[in-house]
């Protein structure tokens, strides 16, 4: 996910992005305990994009 597509979402809607990318990093941390690690670059990824939302949110609270 871009950072110009996330700074065009409201606040309500990053939270709720970065819930689900949450679940999702627990989701594939529960698979890797499991010997499933499917594709190990998601959770690369899924961090990465983590730390694009808290970013913004943090830009957007700063701002207000």
């Amino acid at each position: 996910m871009k950072p110009a597509e996330l700074r065009k979402k409201t606040m309500d809607e990053l939270k709720k992005e970065l819930v689900e990318l949450l679940r999702e990093r627990f989701n594939l941390r529960m698979q890797k305990g499991m010997g499933e690690v499917p594709k190990p670059h998601l959770y690369q990824r899924v961090q990465r994009n983590i730390a694009r939302v808290r970013t913004i949110l943090t830009e957007k609270e700063r701002m207000v």
